[in-house]
C-alpha cells in the first residue's frame, strides 16, 4: 500500500492545519459527569461541529449537493490526524453524520435527501437512533416495537433503549416490525421519525459515570408519514446494516482513532507526572498502547481503500470494532494502575479533576454500544474467516 500522500493531499493538511492554529478549541472535550456538565458538553460540541461546517470539514466525503465536499476519502484522514494534534472535540451529530448520512445518500429518495442532510452537517438538526430495545439488543432482529399500517402512515408503538442524546434529538432513524408474520430478518421497516411528534416519551438513563447521555424511549401511538419510510415496506434489514457497517467501521472508526491517539499521549504525560516513566512495565504497556492505536490506523487505512474504490464497509468493520472496544479498555485501565491509591478519589480532588476515572468507566461502554464484543467476534468468525455457526 502507498501511504504517501499526494500535493493536493498535502497542501489540503496545511490548509486544515492553518485554520485549526486560528480557531482553536477554548479546551478539550470533556466526560459529562452529571446532567448540567451533560448540557453544557453538548452546547459546547454543538458549537464546534457549527464552526467547522462553516468552515467546511464537517461531511467531507459527502457529495456537494448535499452540503459536503466531495472529498477523497484519504482527505478525512488526514483530517482526523490534524483534529487529534490540535486536540479538538468530537463532532456532537455523530449518529446523523456517521450513520444517518451515508445511509440516505445510498438508499434514501431526493427528496429525503435535500431536506434531511445539509442540515446534519451544521448540527441544526442533531439524529439519535431507535435500534436496540429491551430484548433486542445483541440480536437486532428481535425487536417486537410495531408500525401498522394507517391511511396515508403508519401508527408506531413499542419501546428503544440505549439512544444517545435522545433528549437533544430532532430526528431518529428508527427500525420497525411492519409485517409480523414475516420471518425473523423480514417484515421490518426502516424510517425517518420525527422525535417532537405526540406519542414519544424521553426517560433519561443515568450511567454509573453519573450522566444521562443514554435514554429509554417509549412510543405510543407514533404517526410516521410514509414519505419517511426509506427504501421499500419491509426490506429495512439490509438498509440497516448499511447503517451498522458505518456505524462501526467509518466515521466512529476515524472518530476512536483520533480520540485513542490523545489519551495515548496525555497517558504518557501521566507516567511523568507519577514517576513512572522509566518503571520497565510501564513502558512496555506504553509501547503496546502506541502499537494498537497504529494498528487501529492501518485497519482506517483499508477501510479508506474500499472507500477509495467506491465500494461499502465490509464485515471488516466488526474486527474495527473488537479491536477498539479492547483498546480503550486497556488504555484506561493502565491510566488508573499510574495513579495508584489516587485512582480511588473522584471529583475536583482527583488528579485531572477525575478526568481518568470518567473515561475509564466511559470505557466500559465500548463492548456493549454499536453491537457488543461478542456478536462482532461471531460476525468475524463467520464472514471472514469462514468458520461455521455454532
Amino acid at each position: 500500500m502507498d501511504f504517501a500522500y499526494s500535493a493536493d493531499d498535502e497542501r489540503f493538511r496545511r490548509e486544515v492545519r492553518a485554520w485549526l492554529a486560528a480557531h482553536r478549541p477554548a479546551r478539550p472535550e470533556r466526560v459529562p459527569h452529571d446532567d448540567a456538565s451533560l448540557a453544557e458538553e453538548f452546547a459546547v460540541l454543538r458549537d464546534w461541529q457549527r464552526r467547522l461546517f462553516e468552515a467546511g470539514y464537517v461531511g467531507l466525503l459527502w457529495p456537494r449537493e448535499y452540503g459536503g465536499r466531495g472529498a477523497p476519502p484519504v482527505q478525512q484522514a488526514i483530517l482526523n490526524e490534524e483534529l487529534a494534534r490540535a486536540r479538538a472535540p468530537q463532532l456532537i451529530n455523530r449518529v446523523g453524520i456517521n450513520n444517518t448520512g451515508p445511509t440516505l445518500i445510498l438508499h434514501g429518495n431526493e427528496a429525503q435527501k435535500r431536506r434531511l442532510l445539509p442540515k446534519i452537517l451544521s448540527a441544526e438538526e442533531i439524529w439519535c437512533q431507535l435500534f436496540s430495545e429491551p430484548n433486542a439488543g445483541s440480536d437486532l432482529a428481535a425487536i417486537r416495537t410495531r408500525a401498522d399500517a394507517a391511511g396515508d402512515g403508519f401508527v408506531v408503538t413499542g419501546q428503544k433503549v440505549w439512544t444517545s442524546y435522545a433528549q437533544f434529538s430532532k430526528w431518529a432513524i428508527l427500525l420497525a416490525r411492519t409485517n409480523p408474520s414475516a420471518p425473523k430478518h423480514k417484515g421490518i421497516t426502516y424510517f425517518l421519525l420525527d422525535m417532537e411528534s405526540p406519542g414519544i416519551t424521553i426517560r433519561p438513563l443515568k450511567q454509573i459515570t453519573g450522566s444521562t447521555e443514554f435514554s429509554e424511549v417509549f412510543l405510543e401511538g407514533v404517526r410516521v408519514g410514509r414519505e419517511h419510510v426509506v427504501g421499500e415496506v419491509d426490506q429495512g434489514w439490509e438498509i440497516a446494516m448499511t447503517t451498522l457497517a458505518h456505524e462501526r467501521g467509518t466515521g466512529f472508526a476515524f472518530k476512536e482513532q483520533v480520540l485513542q491517539r490523545i489519551a495515548l499521549e496525555d497517558l504518557m504525560q501521566l507516567a511523568r507526572e507519577r514517576g513512572h516513566a522509566a518503571t520497565p512495565s510501564v513502558r512496555q504497556a506504553v509501547a503496546a498502547g502506541w502499537i494498537d492505536v497504529e494498528i487501529m490506523r492501518l485497519m482506517n487505512c483499508r477501510t479508506l481503500t474500499r472507500l477509495e474504490r467506491g465500494l461499502e464497509p465490509g464485515p471488516e468493520s466488526s474486527l474495527v470494532k473488537l479491536f477498539w472496544a479492547q483498546l480503550t479498555q486497556r488504555l484506561h485501565q493502565l491510566a488508573l494502575e499510574l495513579e495508584g491509591p489516587w485512582a480511588q478519589v473522584t471529583g475536583e480532588r482527583a488528579i485531572d479533576a477525575g478526568r481518568w476515572q470518567q473515561a475509564f468507566l466511559w470505557s466500559r461502554v465500548g463492548a456493549i454500544a454499536g453491537g457488543t464484543s461478542e456478536v462482532q467476534a461471531n460476525i468475524v468468525a463467520q464472514r471472514l474467516l469462514g468458520l461455521p455457526r455454532g
